[in-house]
């Protein structure tokens, strides 16, 4: 059994597409650097805000060999997603990676047909037995076609399943959490883990640090130091998500990579713009002003913490 449990804010790795077609990678390992001295607690890769799901097995590779020696190099703990519609290939990558420095491995369920109760917990038990000990972080995005609930993940507990990351929910939800989950680290949407942490998150995958990490740590911290500010500077970012990114999704049909990386190039943290790998859409120079100006009215705070 592993005692590593994941907590506080962990900055996605994002990916700076050159050309419609390819990674920067000397962008990407800048941007590494400097997502690894803003204070996360640690920092992830391949997940939606990564184009984990249009990755060919060669890209998978190298961001995962420049990841690990730059956060290695810096002292910071390393995630690495696994994920792939084909979990036959999330196996294959996984079994790559085990022994390789990361602390822990993202995996999502098989989605190209709904898995069943019983498919799920093979799934588990095979990414177990292919990680060679290293500890598990189920993520059940809101695009998965299996959406778990509370009882549903607690079926699925195992001692190499150290944590969950979802969208959390209610206080009732929580409740849940705490009598099903026991010590399963659960991760929670970064605008909504201000009012979850005190009933039960212990952290956050945070759409937050797509804007600025430094500000979601100043957030974090803020939970503990001030609750009331935390849960303000919560509010504000939603007022913020319900003007500008929800609007690019229902209008322009922004998917969910693409909003991250809006909000990453209109926080101007690192070198980062918004385009996604083919063929998918991302947000106009038009639409990240939009998101810039939005932010800065709404949150100064964030956009002062991401410079």
């Amino acid at each position: 059994m592993s005692s590593f449990r994941p907590r506080g804010i962990w900055g996605a790795v994002i990916l700076p597409v050159t050309g419609g077609d390819g990674i920067d990678m000397g962008a990407l390992g800048e941007l590494v650097d400097i997502l690894c001295g803003t204070g996360v607690a640690g920092i992830y890769t391949n997940g939606t805000a990564a184009e984990f799901f249009n990755q060919t097995e060669a890209e998978f590779d190298a961001i995962t060999d420049l990841v690990l020696a730059r956060a290695g190099r810096a002292g910071v703990p390393v995630q690495i997603g696994v994920s792939n519609s084909n979990p036959r290939v999330a196996r294959a990558r996984l079994a790559r990676i085990a022994g390789s420095g990361a602390v822990a491995a993202q995996i999502t369920l098989p989605d190209w047909w709904p898995p069943s109760a019983e498919e799920q917990g093979r799934f588990i038990d095979g990414m177990i037995e292919a990680s060679d000990g290293l500890p598990l972080i189920l993520y059940n995005p809101p695009t998965a076609k299996v959406r778990l609930d509370v009882p549903g993940i607690a079926a699925l507990r195992r001692p190499s399943l150290v944590g969950v990351k979802v969208a959390g929910g209610d206080a009732d939800w929580y409740a849940q959490r705490r009598a099903m989950l026991g010590d399963m680290s659960v991760f929670v949407a970064g605008h909504t883990v201000a009012f979850g942490q005190p009933l039960g998150a212990d952290g956050a995958y945070s759409n937050v640090a797509c804007l600025s990490p430094q500000g979601a740590v100043r957030q974090w911290e803020m939970i503990e130091t001030d609750p009331e500010a935390a849960l303000d500077l919560e509010a504000r970012f939603r007022r913020f998500l319900h003007a500008t990114m929800i609007p690019l999704a229902r209008d322009h049909g922004l998917s969910d990579a693409a909003l991250d990386k809006a909000m990453a190039a209109a926080g101007g943290w690192g070198p980062v713009g918004p385009d996604l790998l083919w063929p998918y859409s991302g947000a106009t120079p038009e639409m990240v002003a939009q998101v810039r100006d939005c932010a800065r009215d709404l949150l100064p705070d964030l956009m002062e913490a991401s410079v």
